[in-house]
């Protein structure tokens, strides 16, 4: 941990005109010496409140960029924080409409340069990409963290067509953000209710909007990258890690964008300099390698850097929590890469074949309360009091058709996304199945590699879904999830194969029985078949700046239960998160916040399924006293 206060000027409160008479809330943080500007401007642009939401993070990073010969701007959203304005869903046109003229105006300053670049996690990720769409002319490069090219197909709502739980989760929180007031030393102690009285009067309910776009329509194309690749022209790094929800983008960037770079590591949803599971690496350091180069000219190396870097797992005994990840840094000459052939393994009698077999077509109908070994879509990696992780798979195959492969010789080690290809056939027009690859380890615990999800009427197109012909077969493909993993020696592949995943997916609207003709089904590994050529990866150690002081009144604790009711046979899977409460010592504001999400499903469907999340936000200073 560097302490670079000393060395940066805090500019708490800026205010950014926008053409149509609103004002953006930014905070700058400049170095402190004027004879060491003009530098180059970073921009972190999001709804999670620059002046008390995120200061702790934002200072972990913030003020090391600065103390590094960077102006950083940390702004937000109109709606949000100090912001005028409202927020209008994600990644909305006049967000992006904003991003330009506040590119622009940081552009013009004094202490700038001229040349801008975006960093963000998550949400701000996802803006650093649309916005270098847009092609603003002093925006020089993008650096991307657990992000989406498809906002459809890879984010927080579906996967495979299948309604995600968290699409709720993500979205109650949301709706937090968006009825959250301004802080009266800000705007002012006349205003503030004023402004939050507006905020709440037009605030809409997001997952519902959500939930009536099923389909990959023009909703979901805006803000969608991958519609046109080609209007990105600057430089990306896109970084995420294999318990995160947004992989994809590292792998669909580096192979569509020329200018992008990509790195994966064991992380879950959070910056690498403090990513869990570790190990942790110099991500700062890496970031000032990147927009040295593009925003300062230097020669840093980056454009001789692998095209994309994977940090290998170990395959291990599955836990719900760890501390760091057994591997190793491997660097990609290419994406995709001649170092990996596609393994063919084919479905048997229960078994994988390295040859196709004459079989006969076995049938899976999973309860509904199948997944509950899963962990969560999204690992936030918040340390131990968040067991987040899937865990022995032992309970949800004994629900599943499974297909279990040899016992190892020598170690394999695969990267990348796994396509599943399976000859189908439902008694309903509406099914869905969910498909894992695992790990059977010598003393019998199941770990899984990478999962995949598909609603089955989305089979041929996520625009234009057609229900089953019950009884017909189909061809589907079931693609898992980018990974890098060895499994050892002494293990053996299980391929499972279930027809609900709860609680991550919603299930479908009656239990459905599908089969699978084994015989036209196989399963498409991607092997590393030699390490030739692949470049050596070393990361500098972890550093990051000072967090903002501040004194804990609750350190925030959680809990995973799963409670089954045997004589209505309904299963409640309940979690109840609590983040604590601290005091921002600088401007001494004391923030809480807490979670309950409660899921419960029965397992023969006759029962409908419910899920319940409620958040309560907190924040306290003197007589000022919000809550949401």
């Amino acid at each position: 941990m560097v302490d670079c206060r000393d060395k940066v000027e805090n500019i708490e409160i800026a205010w950014i005109p926008m053409k149509d008479g609103r004002k953006l809330a930014a905070r700058l943080l400049l170095p402190k010496d004027p004879k060491d500007r003009p530098v180059p401007a970073i921009l972190e642009y999001i709804p999670y409140r620059r002046r008390d939401g995120t200061r702790p993070r934002d200072d972990e990073t913030h003020y090391w960029f600065a103390a590094n010969g960077y102006g950083v701007a940390r702004v937000d959203i109109a709606g949000s924080g100090d912001s005028d304005g409202l927020i209008q869903d994600e990644y909305h046109k006049r967000e992006q409409d904003d991003a330009l003229e506040i590119i622009a105006w940081l552009a013009a300053q004094e202490w700038c340069t001229g040349k801008v670049g975006m960093i963000g996690i998550s949400w701000g990720g996802f803006n650093g990409l649309q916005v270098a769409a847009r092609r603003p002319p002093a925006l020089k490069a993008v650096v991307s963290l657990c992000s989406t090219v498809d906002r459809y197909a890879d984010d927080v709502h579906f996967m495979g067509g299948c309604l995600l739980n968290d699409t709720l989760d993500w979205g109650c929180y949301f709706v937090a953000c968006g009825s959250l007031p301004p802080d009266p030393e800000i705007v002012g102690k006349d205003r503030w209710r004023e402004m939050w009285a507006y905020r709440l009067e037009n605030l809409d309910c997001y997952p519902m909007l959500w939930m009536e776009h099923q389909r990959r329509d023009a909703f979901w194309k805006h803000g969608s990258v991958c519609e046109d690749y080609g209007k990105i022209e600057i430089p990306v790094l896109n970084v995420s890690g294999w318990v995160d929800g947004y992989t994809a983008a590292v792998f669909r960037s580096v192979e569509n964008m020329p200018g992008a770079k990509g790195i994966a590591g064991p992380w879950g949803h959070k910056y690498p300099h403090v990513g869990i599971p570790g190990p942790a690496i110099g991500f700062l350091q890496e970031c000032d390698r990147w927009f040295g180069r593009w925003l300062k000219g230097k020669k840093t190396g980056v454009e001789d850097d692998p095209p994309i870097r994977v940090f290998l797992q170990d395959g291990e005994t599955p836990r719900p929590h760890f501390d760091a990840r057994k591997g190793r840094w491997l660097g990609l000459p290419q994406w995709p890469s001649p170092n990996i052939r596609t393994e063919m393994l084919y479905l048997g009698d229960r078994k994988l074949l390295a040859a196709k077999t004459r079989v006969k077509p076995l049938s899976v109908c999973s309860s509904f309360t199948t997944g509950v070994t899963s962990g969560e879509w999204c690992a936030y990696g918040l340390g131990k009091v968040a067991p987040e992780l899937a865990i022995d798979q032992r309970e949800d195959d004994a629900q599943s058709l499974c297909f279990d492969g040899p016992v190892l010789k020598k170690p394999i080690s695969i990267i990348g996304r796994i396509p599943v290809r399976l000859r189908v056939a439902a008694n309903k027009p509406q099914a869905q199945l969910a498909v894992r690859l695992n790990a059977i380890h010598p003393d019998g615990t199941v770990e899984r590699i990478s999962y995949g999800l598909l609603n089955l009427s989305h089979r041929d197109s996520h625009e234009t879904p057609k229900p089953l012909k019950p009884g017909q077969y189909y061809d589907v493909t079931v693609e898992l999830n980018e990974i890098a993993q060895t499994m050892p020696a002494g293990a053996a592949l299980r391929l499972a194969i279930s027809t609900s995943y709860w609680p991550i997916a919603w299930p479908s609207p009656e239990l459905a029985t599908v089969t699978v003709d084994p015989a036209r089904s196989s399963i498409e590994l991607p092997v590393l078949k030699s390490e030739k050529g692949l470049r050596k990866v070393a990361f500098k150690p972890a550093v990051k700046s000072a967090p903002a002081p501040v004194t804990v009144k609750d350190s925030g604790a959680e809990t995973r239960h799963m409670i089954l009711d045997i004589e209505r046979q309904r299963m409640n899977f309940t979690i109840r998160r609590n983040d604590g409460s601290y005091v921002i010592d600088e401007i001494g504001t004391q923030i809480s916040l807490t979670k309950l999400k409660d899921f419960a499903v029965s397992r023969d469907g006759k029962e409908p399924p419910r899920s319940l999340v409620a958040t309560t936000v907190h924040y306290q200073r003197g007589d000022w006293d919000a809550r949401t």
